[in-house]
């Protein structure tokens, strides 16, 4: 009964209600959106790498190796030797180790050493592999990948020459040895994006002719010449390791830590991440509160309305009470429409987050890597909706118990 007159009385105030269920639909909409883009942000972020057991580099703190190894973000503190690069190679745990030497840049972009099983082992969002919108992966001494941002940045395409630069913010150029784009990355929305990919050997080939960070003043060594060089590299700056059995990881990690050659550090990636995201992710925060603050805004904009339509609202009330409707009755009823509206606008609210979450997907994936996973609410986002409802019945108890106590005076005053 008290259903009925709640849901009749909402259909006879038509226009007011429905803009009150679009508001709180367009905020809840927010709030969920918010809750979705800021755990996709954190996952995607967390699946930055994937796929890799350990991180090796020279010892400093696990949040500057993977800054620098991953991020590229900053410099080591030191290199690691070629002959440690190969201790940890040789070890019987290893399964695979791709090495990468940084401290070159190309207009502003991370200039990587590696080889072509990087292509192959490094994985991100859960184990998605690397891919080539257009070429392929280095095969001469002088073809270099660059991901897609740099490619789209600078308008390259395959084939096309580039120069490195000494250093990261250095105006000498290697421009005796320039590269040509043998492959363009697909967008991943990671660092790879942002990072022009030679050899190892192209590293070395470059620097033949620079010593102590400077060029020598005698005449450039031959490129010719420079191809029939042993240009095995002295040290890398880390690397990447995968492990033959997740159990071997933490002794693997005890013995390079303890390495007795020199200082080096190996990190568990997943573990450094949720370090870094501790530090970075402090704006979570913040959009949170944003969002509450728009839920908030709208029951009170509900809470308003029922305020308003309070006084239009005694002669219906009056005749409630004439056909023996108790004052409990209109504040029940009363309430039972705010939690009707709240519903109503939490529903409505999900289907234009499912819909707005169908038409940006792909693009938030392309422009900021970050993925957002259309699949049923979780148990934290019900709650969530089950919180607003609930909210939205508690704000109602104010106009409820004014409409209570006007019921009472209008049931008790004697008109002639």
């Amino acid at each position: 009964m008290i259903f009925r007159l709640a849901f009749g009385s909402l259909i006879a105030r038509a226009l007011t209600v429905g803009m009150t269920i679009i508001a709180i639909a367009l905020s809840v909409a927010l709030f969920l959106g918010v809750e979705k883009v800021r755990t996709g942000a954190r996952d995607s972020f967390a699946d930055t790498i994937s796929g890799t057991d350990l991180i090796v580099g020279a010892r400093s703190g696990s949040v500057q190796l993977l800054l620098y190894s991953v991020f590229r973000i900053g410099n080591a503190t030191n290199n690691v030797t070629w002959e440690s690069y190969e201790d940890i190679a040789n070890r019987e745990e290893v399964d695979w180790i791709v090495p990468i030497s940084l401290g070159d840049s190309h207009k502003q972009f991370r200039v990587m050493g590696t080889t072509n099983e990087f292509f192959d082992r490094y994985k991100f969002r859960g184990g998605r592999s690397l891919e080539f919108a257009d070429g392929q992966g280095v095969g001469d001494l002088y073809d270099t990948v660059v991901g897609a941002d740099v490619a789209e940045t600078l308008g390259y395409k395959v084939g096309d020459p580039i120069v490195v630069a000494h250093g990261l913010a250095s105006f000498t150029e290697h421009d005796d040895q320039p590269f040509r784009i043998a492959g363009i990355l697909a967008k991943t929305g990671t660092p790879v994006d942002r990072t022009v990919i030679v050899s190892l050997e192209a590293i070395e080939a470059i620097h033949i002719d620079w010593q102590t960070g400077a060029k020598s003043g005698g005449p450039a060594t031959p490129v010719e010449q420079i191809r029939q060089m042993n240009l095995q590299p002295q040290a890398i700056t880390a690397a990447l390791v995968g492990v033959k059995s997740r159990l071997q990881i933490f002794g693997l990690q005890r013995w390079i830590n303890e390495y007795a050659e020199e200082p080096l550090l190996a990190v568990l990636p997943g573990v450094a991440l949720q370090e870094l995201w501790q530090i970075v992710g402090v704006a979570e925060n913040a959009l949170i509160g944003v969002s509450a603050m728009v839920v908030l805004t709208a029951l009170i904009g509900m809470m308003a309305m029922i305020f308003s339509s309070l006084n239009e609202r005694r002669r219906e009330m009056a005749i409630w009470r004439a056909v023996g409707a108790s004052p409990v009755t209109i504040l029940g009823m009363l309430v039972l429409e705010a939690v009707l509206m709240a519903a109503i606008g939490a529903a409505l609210g999900v289907v234009i987050l499912y819909a707005g979450l169908m038409v940006f997907q792909p693009w938030a994936d392309a422009a900021y890597g970050i993925w957002l996973p259309i699949e049923a609410p979780s148990l934290y986002e019900i709650q969530l909706l089950g919180a607003v409802i609930l909210a939205a019945a508690l704000a109602s108890l104010v106009p409820a118990l004014r409409a209570y106590r006007l019921s009472l005076a209008d049931g008790m005053m004697v008109r002639i």
